[in-house]
């Protein structure tokens, strides 16, 4: 694993941009009843299910820009704990945190989101090549691929993070998605989320059509393309710079990790294609050998690749 890119907390690697202090936060962070928590391996539909979420407890009124959405909707191990104590907060909190490595609550909601291993290698490969570290940005695929396979990047092995979650998947307080059924149905979709976060919001919106429409337009790609215009430097160094009275200690940590030289030479990383099947475009057949196989290994005992029967997959 590269040092420059990644580093190990309580075993998870993650990106080396996290400071240590917000990461283990929140590893121990106690969720409360309220809270909604959305967990996903990187890249397998996070911004999306966390700004439907969003839109749909906000009834379309979501705040905007790097630092006051993610004030609104704390990414855990950026922001740390205390931003999700805060009182004032009123989203979803998000994480991609493996479940062995959070405090599981029976009581708070979680959504866990899951996107076939071919499409978010892909993804995956994408986001780290634009994010700021050099290491990454010439990188072959192929070479990613090995290092996808074997868990080291941020947040490790692929299912490591997802069988956990598959073995919970019909608790009570979980609602387990994928990203190919929310983009086949994304209506249907809404509604389920709407429904498992409280009955009074499936029924505002069915009742309201024109909330349920405005919901389903704000999580269209070309609208969150246009709202997440921004890349990870953009979201870091706009929450190091909110002023005192709007911040707290873990936030104010991330002035430490602010990357004033080594920029994004891709353009947005939050959303990109959005679309199943990109991976026929990236894989070649030995690689397509190698991940079948790697799959095999990881799946014995379980039929957690059924949830990808009719996707075309190899």
């Amino acid at each position: 694993m590269n040092a420059e890119a990644y580093k190990r907390i309580s075993g998870v690697p993650v990106l080396a941009l996290l400071p240590d202090e917000n990461v283990r936060s929140a590893m121990q962070y106690k969720p409360k009843p309220s809270d909604v928590i959305i967990d996903t391996y990187p890249k397998c539909g996070t911004t999306w299910t966390q700004y439907i979420v969003s839109n749909i407890l906000t009834k379309a009124k979501t705040p905007v820009g790097p630092a006051e959405y993610m004030l609104f909707s704390p990414y855990l191990e950026l922001m740390g704990a205390e931003a999700a104590q805060n009182p004032t907060r009123k989203g979803p909190l998000m994480t991609h945190l493996p479940m062995k490595s959070m405090v599981f609550s029976e009581e708070a909601k979680y959504i866990y989101a899951a996107r076939n291993p071919y499409d978010c290698c892909v993804s995956c490969y994408h986001f780290l090549r634009c994010a700021p570290l050099k290491c990454n940005r010439d990188m072959p695929f192929g070479k990613f691929l090995e290092n996808f396979i074997s868990g080291e990047i941020n947040y490790g092995d692929f299912f490591d993070h997802l069988l956990p979650w598959y073995e919970v998947k019909d608790k009570p307080n979980v609602l387990f998605v994928t990203f190919e059924e929310m983009k086949r149905d994304s209506k249907e979709w809404i509604l389920k989320i709407a429904d498992f976060l409280g009955e009074e919001h499936g029924t505002a919106l069915r009742k309201d059509s024109a909330l349920l429409a405005k919901i389903l337009e704000l999580s269209s790609l070309e609208v969150m393309r246009a709202v997440f215009n921004y890349t990870t430097d953009d979201r870091v160094k706009a929450l190091a710079r909110l002023p005192p009275e709007r911040t707290c200690s873990s936030i104010q940590a991330l002035s430490n990790y602010v990357d004033t030289e080594n920029g994004h030479h891709e353009g947005p990383v939050l959303t990109r294609k959005g679309i199943v099947g990109d991976w026929k475009t990236h894989f070649t057949p030995q690689e397509v050998t190698m991940m079948k196989a790697w799959i095999d290994r990881k799946t014995v005992g379980t039929d957690v690749m059924s949830l990808w029967k009719g996707c075309g997959l190899p």
